[in-house]
């Protein structure tokens, strides 16, 4: 599913005005056009630096509405700083970038209380963590202590300084980058870490066309974007994720997807429940930036990759053939059937990779 819309489209000041009122449990149309309109603003604004896939982009605003946390991962070059940049800068959040180095310290993420010898009182000095978006560039080179530090942040939205507890501005979203082939000199994320990201996103190199495009503009100055949104409209999306409708048969069509990877021959540790609830806020999240108030399973697929590859880990033997987590995912989407068969009917799963 690609992103609709004008993608040259700009923002106006109209496109700001205060949301209609919202009946309990009830996504009306003017609610519905407002949240796909939000969508193409954000696209169309971060597509004015950011030459790539605007489905990546789709794929981060949805997180965001769902709470979560990015791991971008990719070479370097990509433009992944720029991208998390451009995101915040039209999202009209604050940002901060982290630069995680070996030597880096809990307390530079979170910040400390420093004497003030003028009132002779501590006062915190907040670290960077305390922004809306947060760019935790090459997180693989942070210490485990510090990796720690910023764990507690992404799942408790808040942080510990000094027996102190601090929460953390709304919306909260930290975009982790980290470059897959290199192996010196870091410290590979642990499973439990990972699995707090919502979503990864592979970023690959870039298409013929979009490579030309980059060389055609390189030696331009950059666009200067604007807010397309405010904060306020951001969180009353976030807030109403819940409110779109999920069948049951959908619920289930996403449990045996989770637990098909469980039952994979090629994969050591499957996926772990927490993704079952993050494909379902995901799905919820992409509906309603589709303008839809009912998630359905293209939804699903299109956010399974994303949302489950991480969260994967295949088997030794699979892996020296060279079978990854994403042909796994693929494998696990082509045999599991959206409604589930009849009770009483005996129907055999192959699951012989590749066949």
């Amino acid at each position: 599913m690609t992103p609709h819309g004008d993608s040259g489209a700009t923002a106006t000041p109209k496109d700001s005005e205060p949301l209609p009122a919202l009946e309990r449990g009830v996504l009306g149309h003017a609610r519905l056009a407002h949240a796909g309109a939000l969508r193409d603003r954000v696209v169309a604004e971060v597509s004015r630096v950011y030459i790539g896939n605007p489905q990546v982009v789709t794929v981060l605003l949805a997180a965001l509405l769902a709470r979560g946390h990015v791991l971008l991962e990719g070479v370097p070059g990509l433009a992944k700083t720029t991208l998390a940049k451009a995101m915040a800068t039209a999202l009209g959040c604050q940002f901060r970038r982290i630069q995680f180095t070996p030597d880096l310290l809990p307390a530079d993420i979170t910040g400390t209380f420093i004497f003030n010898q003028k009132i002779h009182e501590f006062e915190l000095r907040r670290g960077p963590l305390f922004a809306q978006m947060v760019l935790a560039d090459e997180i693989n080179r942070a210490p485990a202590k510090t990796q720690s530090a910023l764990l507690e942040a992404m799942q408790e939205r808040q942080v510990t300084i000094e027996g102190h507890t601090q929460p953390l501005p709304e919306p909260f979203l930290v975009l982790a980058t980290q470059n897959p082939v290199e192996q010196e000199g870091v410290y590979l994320l642990p499973e439990a870490q990972i699995d707090r990201f919502l979503v990864r996103i592979r970023l690959d190199y870039p298409t013929t066309a979009d490579e030309v495009r980059m060389l055609q503009t390189y030696d331009r100055p950059l666009a200067q974007l604007q807010a397309v949104t405010s904060i306020d409209e951001v969180l009353d999306f976030a807030s109403i994720i819940d409110c779109v409708h999920v069948e049951e048969r959908l619920m289930g069509y996403i449990v045996r997807l989770v637990q098909a990877t469980r039952q994979h021959p090629r994969v050591a540790l499957g996926a772990s429940p927490r993704a079952s609830l993050a494909l379902l806020r995901l799905a919820k999240a992409w509906a309603l930036l589709s303008g839809r108030e009912f998630a359905t399973p293209d939804d699903v697929r299109a956010l399974v990759g994303p949302a489950l590859e991480h969260r994967i880990m295949v088997t030794t033997d699979a892996a020296i053939e060279g079978v990854t987590a994403a042909a796994v995912v693929h494998d696990v989407v082509t045999r599991t059937r959206v409604i589930e068969p009849v009770a009483g009917v005996a129907m055999a799963v192959d699951f012989e990779f590749g066949s």
